[in-house]
């Protein structure tokens, strides 16, 4: 073996055991789902191996799962855009401030030392009928009798922006703290505002991390299934309460496996899209 292809294989060599590992727990896992989708659910509660279409007709044909899905995006879209309106001028704060920023990036990094489950939970102490805020509003006197807060969709979106506006904080700060502040500076100094400069400098800069934020909250909100679970009601339910509620609840693997695959594929499709513009190293910067 020649000196070139030596040093042609050496990467792959290194690479083969991190290859491997995303082999066996990432890519045969996907191609068990595939296969399970087109098998078909007996009535006896069998699993009928084969290559059936009912279930992919049922998903892309029945209105209730189209409906849902539809439901999900919009909720994902709401919560994106309101984690974006507050986390970009607590990024931009945190990004500009001289003093505490390691105490500030601190105090965004404590939510990710509490379970996901315990911080969606703590909101019914908060919002539900004997819980704090109603206990204050009896206490003033600003009701006579507690109001029903919890499981509706408003409180969804609330229990998901509590958990996902850290992750957009987090990808906005790192877009800005890569910004020359003497850019501001120097747009300043030809004339432009504070204001002028922020949107014509800074803003168009920051876009990629806002993209990233934007990307990874979507995503991570399209996909829960424990918040809308715990805080939403009957008609509240997201898409993957369906994928969990088929393959945990009806043990109908076929059927889960063929939701879980449309929605990996509207958000792969958006994933794609992202990258096609922006590419994922932004996002990459995020997450590290």
């Amino acid at each position: 073996m020649t000196q070139e292809k030596r040093e042609a294989r050496r990467p792959w060599l290194l690479l083969s055991p991190a290859l491997t590992t995303i082999f066996f727990l990432l890519v045969v896992p996907v191609i068990f789902v595939v296969v399970y989708s087109f098998w078909l659910r007996t009535a006896s509660g069998a699993d009928q191996p084969g290559f059936y279409l009912t279930n992919w007709a049922e998903v892309l044909t029945d209105p209730f799962y189209r409906d849902i899905l539809f439901n999900t995006l919009k909720i994902a879209t709401i919560t994106t855009v309101l984690c974006a309106i507050l986390g970009y001028p607590a990024a931009y704060f945190i990004a500009r401030s001289r003093r505490n920023k390691a105490m500030l990036l601190m105090c965004l990094m404590l939510p990710f030392w509490i379970s996901y489950i315990i911080r969606t939970m703590s909101w019914i102490n908060i919002l539900g009928v004997s819980g704090a805020l109603n206990s204050l509003l009896l206490t003033t006197g600003l009701i006579s009798e507690p109001l029903q807060l919890l499981y509706n969709e408003v409180t969804v979106i609330l229990g998901l922006i509590h958990f996902l506006l850290p992750f957009m904080i987090l990808n906005i700060y790192v877009s800005v703290e890569g910004i020359d502040e003497t850019l501001e500076d120097a747009a300043c100094s030809l004339g432009s505002t504070r204001w002028q400069s922020f949107l014509e400098v800074t803003l168009p800069l920051s876009l990629p991390g806002l993209a990233a934020g934007g990307l990874l909250c979507f995503v991570l909100g399209a996909g829960t299934y424990i918040t809308p679970l715990i805080l939403g009601g009957p008609t509240d339910a997201m898409f993957a309460n369906l994928v969990f509620e088929a393959i945990i609840t009806q043990l109908d693997w076929p059927l889960g496996s063929a939701l879980s695959l449309v929605l990996v594929a509207v958000l792969g499709t958006l994933i794609f899209i992202y990258n096609r513009f922006f590419g994922m190293s932004q996002l990459m910067k995020g997450l590290s």
